[in-house]
């Protein structure tokens, strides 16, 4: 014996239907809050699946997608601009900076201008978002012990997590007491 055993034989998924799409899309939703993009894609990963298993080419379906994500817009299950602001909020809580939100949303497959809208008139939440990463990764007036020595390696932390030089710095050098007692 080699120790190689056989698969048994599955049979393979039923057919793509609209139906199925539907069902998938409000699964998904039901889960995760997504962009029309994002939906688009989870849904065109299950049918390149599907049509994998089946051997059928998965491009007759993208209609169907379009339209199950058309109706699903309609509805009001994904509204860019509303998935867009929750997440600027969320992100801004976690100290993420204008730029890091800006690259995950557009990864996401946000449209710049609600992107933007999003993100208008949050200058001080900048401020605010770097001091909440500072806290977080103990940065800067955050360290214990001597932070003299760290005051590099802390803004180069800030700068790859997208923070202005000005923004980093002011927030580094910041005195302990003060920072301590933020928000």
């Amino acid at each position: 014996m080699t120790g190689e055993t056989e698969k048994p034989l599955r049979k393979p998924p039923r057919k793509v239907t609209p139906a199925y799409l539907q069902r998938a899309a409000l699964a998904y939703l039901e889960r995760y809050a997504s962009s029309a993009e994002n939906l688009r894609r989870v849904l065109r990963r299950k049918v390149d699946k599907r049509c994998r298993l089946r051997g059928e080419d998965p491009a007759e379906f993208h209609e169907m997608i379009d339209e199950v994500v058309a109706k699903s817009l309609k509805i009001g299950l994904i509204d860019d601009t509303r998935y867009a602001e929750a997440r600027v909020a969320t992100f801004r809580r976690r100290g993420g900076s204008a730029r890091a939100i800006q690259a995950k949303l557009s990864a996401k497959g946000v449209d710049r201008t609600a992107i933007a809208a999003a993100l208008e008139g949050e200058e001080s939440d900048e401020e605010q978002a770097a001091l909440a990463f500072a806290r977080r990764r103990r940065l800067g007036p955050f360290r214990p012990g001597e932070r003299a020595p760290y005051r590099d390696k802390d803004l180069a932390a800030m700068a790859r997590a997208g923070f202005r030089f000005d923004v980093a710095r002011g927030v580094i050098d910041a005195d302990r007491d003060d920072e301590r007692d933020g928000p």
